[in-house]
C-alpha cells in the first residue's frame, strides 16, 4: 500500500465496488434468512446451523468492513501507462526470467494481481517491452526481462 492509499484502476474499483453491493445487499439478507430458520429449530445452545450461520455472518461482516476501508482509501490511477508502452496499474505483463528464461504473466492490480507495491509490482512499473528489472525479493534479487505489456 501507498501512504495514501491503495492505487486501483476505474475498473478495479467498480470491481470491489459491485462487490460490496452484493455483500450487503443479497448476501446479506441470505444469512440473516439462514439465522432466523436455524433459530426455529429451538435450544440454540447445541444448535449447530444456528453457530454456523451466525459464523457465516461474521465473515462476511468482516469482508464488507475490509471492502468500505479498502474503497474509503482508494486512489484512482487512469492505467494510462500501459497504452504508451509502459507498465502501469493495471497493465498485463509477461517477464521472462533471465536465468532460465522461464515466462509468466501478471497483473499489475492490488485487486487479484501483483499488487503494485509489491517488490515485483514495483519493479515492472514504468518499464518498456525489452527492458530489463531487478526484483529485489527476501529470497534474494533476480533478474526479468519485460515480453509484453498489455
Amino acid at each position: 500500500m501507498t501512504e495514501h492509499g491503495e492505487r486501483l484502476t476505474e475498473a478495479q474499483k467498480t470491481r470491489l465496488e459491485e462487490e460490496l453491493a452484493e455483500l450487503e445487499g443479497p448476501k446479506r439478507a441470505e444469512i440473516v434468512e439462514a439465522i432466523k430458520t436455524a433459530r426455529s429449530f429451538g435450544d440454540l445452545s447445541e444448535n449447530y446451523e444456528y453457530h454456523a450461520a451466525k459464523n457465516e455472518q461474521g465473515l462476511l461482516e468482516r469482508r464488507i468492513t475490509i471492502l468500505r476501508d479498502r474503497l474509503h482509501r482508494a486512489v484512482v490511477v487512469d492505467g494510462a501507462g500501459a497504452d504508451d508502452g509502459r507498465v502501469a496499474v493495471g497493465s498485463h505483463v509477461t517477464i521472462a526470467r533471465a536465468d532460465d528464461g522461464e515466462e509468466m504473466e501478471v497483473e499489475i492490480s492490488s485487486v487479484g494481481g501483483v499488487s503494485p507495491d509489491s517488490p515485483l509490482g514495483g519493479a515492472l512499473l514504468g518499464a518498456r517491452v525489452g527492458d530489463e528489472v531487478e526484483i529485489e525479493a527476501p529470497k534474494g534479487a533476480w533478474r526479468a526481462r519485460v515480453v509484453s505489456v498489455r
